[in-house]
């Protein structure tokens, strides 16, 4: 069983929360062995945020929304790579960094802002699953949503690289600020 970042997306933010609330009892029922869920709203106020509505760790350590990968790639989504996707103005984009590193780092939020659209709600997911079916009948099935699994490390190394990056451009920016002085 490998981990997975699963995303899944609806035509109505409602059945985000109906997932949430119907993934908890597949859980429960060990279809999946989930690590965290999140519902995420995408807003579509001209800002891009990003903000966990509902949250939930199953691995009991009580970790709070902002901890683990899916408070990373939220925050995240709602920080540098905004400004990195041209969504924000600044200077996130440093001398030494060239335009593949910044795609090559930003390519799973750029994915991640694809599938929830603004003023979208979906549900993301960290768990491993020994068969999918029940996580696929119960979101494309009985929900009518649409399911993307993703590989857990491969989104790791995303927000890895971009968090890098974001600490990169802050040193560099804060370094030329101190030379204008």
């Amino acid at each position: 069983m490998e981990k997975r970042v699963i995303i899944m997306n609806f035509d109505v933010e409602s059945k985000a929360y109906e997932a949430f609330s119907k993934a908890k009892r597949l859980h429960m029922n060990k279809a999946f062995k989930g690590e965290q869920m999140a519902v995420v709203h995408h807003s579509d106020d001209g800002e891009h945020k990003f903000e966990i509505e509902d949250f939930l760790d199953f691995t009991g350590s009580n970790k709070s929304s902002t901890g683990g990968l899916i408070g990373m790639m939220v925050g995240i989504l709602g920080g540098p790579v905004g400004i990195l996707l041209g969504w924000f103005t600044g200077g996130m984009i440093g001398a030494t960094q060239d335009a593949k590193e910044v795609r090559d780092a930003t390519g799973v939020f750029e994915f991640l802002v694809d599938k929830i659209g603004e003023g979208d709600t979906a549900l993301l997911l960290i768990a491993e699953e020994e068969d999918n079916r029940p996580l696929n009948q119960l979101i494309m099935m009985d929900l009518g949503g649409e399911i993307t699994r993703l590989d857990y490390e491969d989104v790791e190394a995303d927000v890895k690289k971009t968090q890098e990056m974001a600490k990169a451009s802050k040193e560099k920016d804060s370094s030329d600020t101190d030379s204008e002085k």
